[in-house]
């Protein structure tokens, strides 16, 4: 079974983390299930990017993100070249090494979701 490991967080994961993955299950799914609370405001429907997450290690072994989610990843708070999100990228067989960003940007609660 794939791990993934959680690099240390301030809030969500003080001293990091090294989880059993379940294969075809999301990231943000895994973590959730391990009492990692990330957070995401769209409960899980790739309409927000506070689920945010950076792959240090086995960004390569994931499917490749749709156009929605690669969309939403331009408007997320430090955005790197192997960023995802987390509700989105499920994990496949291989280890995955995470970092999940200091800040998001939730965009209903600053109130940016008004039209």
């Amino acid at each position: 079974m794939p791990q993934i490991i959680v690099l240390p967080h301030e809030e969500l994961c003080p001293a990091g983390a090294v989880i059993e993955a379940k294969p075809d299950v999301s990231i943000c799914d895994n973590l959730l299930q391990n009492a990692i609370e990330i957070e995401h405001a769209c409960e899980k429907s790739c309409a927000c990017t506070t689920c945010h997450v950076v792959l240090r290690e086995g960004f390569g072994s994931l499917a490749p993100a749709e156009e929605k989610e690669e969309d939403l990843l331009d408007k997320a708070w430090g955005l790197e070249a192997t960023s995802r999100l987390s509700c989105q990228a499920r994990v496949a067989q291989g280890d995955l090494t995470i970092e999940i960003p200091k800040y998001t940007i939730n965009y209903e609660r600053e109130g940016g979701g008004k039209k």
